[in-house]
């Protein structure tokens, strides 16, 4: 099942997404406001999912919002997690944390406020703040049982579905600070969608990441060669901490990064990114 929020009519809606990705019918929710979220917890709780309340519609004519526009709470973040990424940001972000073997995962918070929808532009900020601007295509996993200190055994069981994520960074931002957050926070920085696939319709841990800058191919990764698999990310993020049905984790980003460049290739006004994961879709995001 796919599920996602839109604008259409003067209204904001949420609603089922057919299989080949064409149409979309509205689900009788009271305030789609929130996106999917609401769906996600009443699910979580045994609700049934609610009865369609209007005609299919191209999704073509609708205006795509991110399935979470307002996520629960900060985004779980995972740094470091592909191999040959590790490898490409060796000398600059990762410099400080390349151990010999890999005991943990970096997590990092990205704040939930700069989430956009699939298709709006990202709004650089001004060059007083930045003037390296990267993009990191990304599957996120999206938890739709709460739990603590959860088992890896069981960490799949957790799992609602998966979108994409587009974790836009400011490098200089980020090599600044101790922490990265405030690199990867800005308004309008992390680009979601198009919709979330429910986990009965994909297995997040076998499917391909591939990431375009204005056309050419940056990105080509599979999620099977993380370095910490999504069991493992769960379970690490649920330790002495809870996990809440519609709370979502940024799995990483495969090699090809435009700080990973030579020369480093930055986003600039005019650039478009394309992110595309197998089993979900496609994000296309502008940058002015």
């Amino acid at each position: 099942m796919r599920l996602a929020s839109w604008s259409w009519g003067g209204r904001e809606h949420v609603g089922t997404i057919s299989a080949d990705g064409r149409e979309a019918t509205p689900l009788a929710l009271r305030d789609a406001s929130a996106g999917v979220l609401p769906l996600i917890q009443a699910l979580a709780q045994g609700d049934p999912l609610p009865s369609p309340s209007g005609a299919r519609l191209p999704v073509e004519v609708l205006s795509l919002r991110a399935p979470l526009p307002r996520p629960l709470r900060s985004i779980f973040c995972i740094g470091r997690n592909y191999r040959a990424h590790a490898n490409e940001l060796a000398g600059t972000v990762f410099r400080e944390a390349m151990p010999q073997s890999d005991p943990w995962p970096i997590v990092f918070g990205k704040l939930g406020e700069c989430v956009i929808g699939p298709r709006d532009a990202v709004r650089l900020p001004s060059p007083a703040t930045t003037v390296q601007i990267d993009y990191e295509s990304e599957l996120a996993v999206v938890i739709g049982r709460g739990g603590r200190d959860i088992p890896r055994s069981r960490a799949m069981d957790h799992v609602f579905g998966y979108t994409i994520v587009n974790d836009v960074t400011a490098r200089d931002v980020q090599m600044r600070h101790q922490q990265w957050e405030l690199g990867k926070s800005f308004d309008g920085f992390c680009p979601m969608g198009p919709w979330i696939v429910t986990a009965d319709a994909l297995d997040g841990r076998a499917t391909r990441v591939r990431g375009w800058v204005n056309g050419a191919l940056r990105q080509d990764g599979l999620t099977k060669d993380m370095i910490f698999d999504i069991p493992t990310l769960i379970e690490t993020c649920s330790r002495g901490i809870t996990l809440f049905p519609g709370d979502v984790i940024a799995t990483g980003t495969p090699a090809g990064v435009g700080m990973g460049m030579t020369p480093p290739q930055w986003l600039r006004s005019g650039d478009v990114v394309r992110i595309e994961i197998d089993g979900i879709g496609v994000i296309e995001n502008p940058f002015e």
